[in-house]
């Protein structure tokens, strides 16, 4: 079974910038896509940022245009550059990784908490 291991997170004041990083510790189709999603209190975890091994990305609303996913194949490790941020994104974030494109992962890391302060 493939694993996940995030890093990145922390405290940042709002406007700030903040990079996470998650690394599959194997290159498997299953990790053909890889995503980062977030988990509001009470909340299902939602859809921040996906890239498939292509290259082709997909974002939550609230996030485009001050969020970029990127990955590197060779190291089978995704980012995810956050600027701009605001109180609002606090959160814990999750990497996730799966097979296809648009469905909800199958392979979780164990989150990494983001706190941006107003």
């Amino acid at each position: 079974q493939v694993q996940l291991v995030e890093s990145g997170g922390g405290l940042v004041q709002a406007g700030g910038s903040l990079r996470l990083s998650c690394a599959a510790s194997a290159s498997t189709p299953s990790i053909n896509v890889m995503a980062w999603y977030r988990q509001p209190p009470g909340n299902q975890r939602e859809l921040v940022a996906a890239i498939t091994i292509g290259g082709t990305t997909d974002y939550a609303d609230s996030v485009k245009g001050r969020f970029t996913i990127s990955r590197d194949n060779a190291k089978n490790t995704v980012y995810l550059q956050m600027n701009s941020l605001k109180p609002e994104d606090t959160d814990v974030y999750y990497c996730g990784a799966d097979r296809f494109f648009r469905r909800k992962p199958t392979i979780w890391g164990q989150g990494t908490q983001v706190t941006v302060s107003s």
